[in-house]
């Protein structure tokens, strides 16, 4: 009779160790799994902060190219505006140099010519031919003058000669014949020296 006891014994020990082994493997899965799950929202919570630190830079980025956008129409407006009155004023600082070039060369001309003139070595025979010719000569050269002054009174060059005389005011004011000719390079030529001479020779052949 004892060899059956034993051997329900045995078969009671072996079911209470399958129920441990059985407690303790589903132990073991939700453990895993509980793993597994920390594991996987880890992952979800640096994806997020990826995305956000992705986010924020691109925020950044389209602040940024906003920024230059503004700055870059702001700019290219004041530069464009900045060229084309560089521009003008070149333009206008070349035109009045070429113009003083002009006046310069007629001026050198009209000064040679009146320190030319020595009334103490005039004969009272050519005296009254002499005088009439040197007066001539100079008022053709203060006429010159004063059309100049008049011309580049409102002009950078203006304090170079001087305020105008009325009579070349006016004439400017009147857009004279000469305001025309200077305009076009013309007014300072010698030419009108040399017209002044043979109306003086003109006159004198008379």
């Amino acid at each position: 009779m004892s060899a059956p006891a034993e051997h329900t014994h045995h078969i009671k020990l072996r079911s209470t160790q399958l129920e441990m082994q059985s407690g303790n493997q589903r132990v073991d899965d939700y453990d895993n799994k509980l793993k597994a799950a920390e594991a996987e929202l880890g992952r979800i919570q640096q994806e997020r902060e990826e995305l956000e630190r992705k986010k924020r830079e691109l925020e950044e980025l389209t602040a940024r190219k906003r920024s230059f956008l503004t700055q870059q129409v702001e700019l290219t407006e004041k530069l464009s505006n900045a060229l084309v009155l560089i521009d003008r004023e070149l333009y206008a600082i070349r035109q009045e140099a070429d113009e003083l070039e002009q006046c310069r060369v007629c001026f050198a001309a009209h000064l040679d010519k009146i320190q030319k003139f020595n009334p103490e070595n005039w004969t009272r025979e050519n005296l009254a031919e002499k005088l009439e010719r040197a007066t001539m000569a100079t008022d053709i050269a203060a006429d010159e003058y004063d059309q100049a002054a008049a011309h580049f009174e409102n002009g950078r060059s203006g304090a170079i000669f001087g305020r105008a005389s009325k009579r070349a005011r006016a004439a400017k004011s009147t857009s004279s014949e000469f305001s025309v000719n200077f305009k076009n390079g013309l007014a300072f030529n010698l030419p009108v020296v040399v017209l002044g001479a043979l109306a003086l020779l003109a006159y004198l052949v008379k």
